[in-house]
């Protein structure tokens, strides 16, 4: 088997770190030009910060919007971001604890604290306003979006996707699964669910319940499950749950599925 080659390496990646209002418009470049008091004036809205990768070569790219487990915005979730940005795709990385301070860390029983002070109504606002800033870059192709998330952050992009008409895709890495599933008659996009085998918080009943209503519904939901495999099989940073044969073949699946969501925009 011919092991596939991404199309830019990390050496043709540009990165750099963002922020801008949630729940307000999303000042344009031009807007910002003209404006000699943007830097001093203190919006009341509440900010949203992050970084973004992004091919250098010229060009306008689909975007994806990256959202992190629990343990915050860590190194694992830039490369991993970094790594799709090789793929053609122009990389938003929000910190979704930055109404939290943005803090990251390492120990469970904090993570947990951190995820139960995350608000749903926040986070939707949020991450709309991740893809309206998008659309003020002349890299991104406009509103051609997608959502792919890790844990908790796989919760928020299979939510997204029942939240923002406009989104082309998601992707939920083991994340919990909506509720109630009556929300999936507002799914925007197909969804690509990555089930650990091993978690006890997403049975395959659960899953197949969740299958079902999306049919009946007309909607699209490819799962694929991971024998053997835990929660958090695609973090190579926590060696206990770290199963590479199942983060390989799901990355492997995510960049076929992100293609043919993205086929007619690149």
């Amino acid at each position: 088997m011919v092991e596939r080659v991404a199309p830019f390496t990390k050496e043709q990646i540009g990165t750099g770190t963002v922020r801008f209002p949630s729940g307000e418009p999303i000042p344009s470049i031009s807007d910002l030009s003209v404006d000699p008091y943007f830097k001093t004036r203190q919006s009341k809205a509440a900010q949203v910060e992050g970084l973004m990768f992004w091919p250098q070569a010229k060009g306008t790219y689909p975007a994806l919007i990256v959202l992190h487990e629990a343990w915050g915005l860590n190194v694992q979730i830039k490369d991993l971001a970094a790594r799709l940005a090789c793929e053609g795709y122009v990389t938003l990385v929000p910190n979704l604890y930055a109404r939290q301070g943005g803090m990251v860390t390492a120990n469970a029983e904090v993570a947990a604290a951190l995820m139960e002070r995350v608000k749903e109504a926040d986070m939707m606002q949020d991450l709309n306003a991740c893809c309206e800033f998008l659309n003020t870059r002349d890299y991104v192709k406009r509103n051609i979006h997608g959502a792919i998330g890790f844990g908790m952050g796989g919760w928020l992009a299979m939510r997204f996707a029942c939240y923002r008409r406009r989104l082309r895709t998601s992707v939920s890495f083991y994340g919990r699964l909506i509720t109630p599933l009556s929300l999936l008659k507002d799914q925007a996009c197909p969804i690509q669910y990555h089930r650990a085998a091993l978690d006890q918080g997403v049975t395959a009943e659960q899953v197949e319940e969740l299958t079902r209503v999306a049919r009946e519904y007309g909607k699209r939901i490819d799962v694929r499950t991971y024998e053997g495999s835990p929660l958090g099989f695609c973090n190579e940073m926590r060696p206990d749950t770290y199963r590479s044969d199942a983060a390989n073949r799901a990355w492997e699946a995510t960049v076929e599925f992100l293609s043919e969501c993205f086929k007619d925009a690149k």
